[in-house]
């Protein structure tokens, strides 16, 4: 896994990355939940990234994209100083490492942001991801998205302040 972690590149989101984000979102939430989500509950989601607003969402937060050998694999959103608003990686590339480095990424940016806690509104198929980072479990919530209901867990971390320069 060190391996596959260190060919792992970050780069900030830009406009022209959308049609390629669109498709890894699309492409994640249809291949790798399908087990804790029915069909029509995945095409609900998936869909959410043919709204306008999809991209919009994308440039009003710090949007890291993950890339291996120059091509977008992920992408994870911090929104404000505190949330994870998003965190989707390529099937093709799950469990390879690449989400591990969005999220060390995020954290450390929220931290030296003066963020205290870190919190993600984690799907079912992601909560083993963030309980195995730290993140607990602070409430379960059912959210509307188009005719269908998605179940998700506001989950919390804690975070260390980060080291400054020593006297």
């Amino acid at each position: 896994m060190a391996e596959s972690m260190s060919q792992v590149a970050l780069r900030p989101y830009l406009p022209t990355d959308l049609d390629i984000l669109v498709a890894i979102y699309q492409d994640s939430i249809e291949e790798l939940a399908g087990e804790d989500y029915s069909d029509a509950q995945r095409a609900a989601w998936a869909e959410m990234a043919d709204e306008p607003e999809f991209g919009a969402r994308l440039a009003g937060a710090l949007t890291l994209v993950a890339t291996v050998g120059g091509s977008a694999v992920g992408f994870a959103a911090l929104k404000g100083n505190e949330h994870i608003d998003m965190l989707y990686v390529h099937p093709s590339f799950a469990r390879h490492g690449v989400a591990t480095v969005l999220c060390d990424a995020l954290e450390k940016l929220a931290a030296a942001r003066g963020a205290k806690r870190l919190t993600v509104d984690a799907s079912d198929t992601a909560r083993p991801f963030f309980e195995g980072r730290g993140f607990r479990d602070e409430s379960r919530n059912t959210v509307p998205v188009g005719d269908e209901w998605l179940g998700n867990t506001t989950m919390t971390k804690m975070l260390s302040a980060p080291e400054g320069p020593r006297s």
